[in-house]
């Protein structure tokens, strides 16, 4: 549980927030696209039906008969009632909460009830450092990839302890809230949602594989490919990766280390130039 001075991961700040544990990435289509198209048409169709709890139960009807429900993972529930908290859909989270609704909490009609909903605060919030939270609030401006990258904490991790063991020290956060050193952070974590050797299956997220009402952890045969185990391997299974050949997991490799390379280099000199994320490629 986050204390006085500690963020809250769910809603950090007014330019994103997460709603993972609300089953937003549960879908088996969990693409931008899709989720968008979700959360703005259950969003407006709140805004214009539920005037009091009298109407949520209509309105939860209504969600599950236009909405697909298909999930990757049946024991996840995927919560009716998450929608964008503003206009310009930054921010994701819960209808219900009383911010919503003049002062009114109507979040005991969810699945989770309001006690759960109020008091749950996923592993991230206990797995990873203060400074690794941070810095990761400080480099994504963006609902659909904050809510990726702020609970997976194997890519966070393993992220900054290369960084931090290249520097010799971990990152300072206060760096990376603005210009080419935030530009960089924000897209190594981008290959979560744009990684040229992700795995096109749909029950794939992560690390992890689903079959209904049961889910695996995916491993990489590096023995069928040639090779021994990559010290990216963790890595390699955030991002959803499959690998066809040696060559594929060789160049994937060279993506990462040129990635962190770039991002060393840049601290070391105390670079504080503004990024143009059209220019640096991988």
């Amino acid at each position: 549980m986050p204390g006085p001075h500690d963020i809250h991961l769910c809603q950090p700040d007014p330019r994103k927030s997460c709603g993972a544990c609300c089953g937003l990435y549960n879908y088996k289509d969990s693409s931008r696209e899709s989720l968008e198209a979700r959360l703005d048409a259950r969003t407006t169709l709140f805004h214009d039906t539920v005037r009091d709890r009298r109407d949520l139960g209509a309105f939860a009807k209504r969600i599950t008969s236009i909405e697909s429900m298909e999930k990757r993972y049946e024991v996840i529930y995927c919560c009716e009632y998450l929608g964008f908290l503003d206009k310009e859909h930054r921010r994701v989270g819960c209808l219900l909460h009383p911010s919503m609704n003049r002062g009114v909490d109507m979040r005991d009609v969810s699945f989770y009830g309001r006690e759960l909903c109020d008091g749950h605060f996923c592993p991230s919030y206990h797995y990873l450092a203060p400074w690794e939270q941070e810095a990761v609030v400080n480099t994504i401006d963006d609902w659909y990839l904050y809510g990726l990258v702020i609970t997976d904490i194997d890519l966070v991790k393993e992220y900054f302890r290369l960084t931090a063991e290249a520097l010799g020290e971990a990152p300072d956060p206060e760096r990376l809230k603005s210009g080419l050193l935030k530009d960089l952070v924000y897209r190594f974590f981008s290959f979560k949602i744009a990684w040229p050797f992700r795995s096109p299956e749909a029950n794939r997220l992560g690390k992890y594989y689903f079959d209904g009402s049961q889910y695996m952890i995916s491993h990489i045969d590096y023995d069928s490919l040639g090779l021994e185990r990559s010290s990216f391997d963790k890595i390699f299974l955030s991002l959803t990766s499959r690998f066809a050949s040696r060559d594929e997991v060789i160049r994937a490799e060279n993506i990462i280390e040129k990635s962190i390379e770039a991002f060393v280099s840049h601290y070391r000199k105390g670079d504080s130039r503004i990024g143009d994320r059209g220019v640096y490629t991988v």
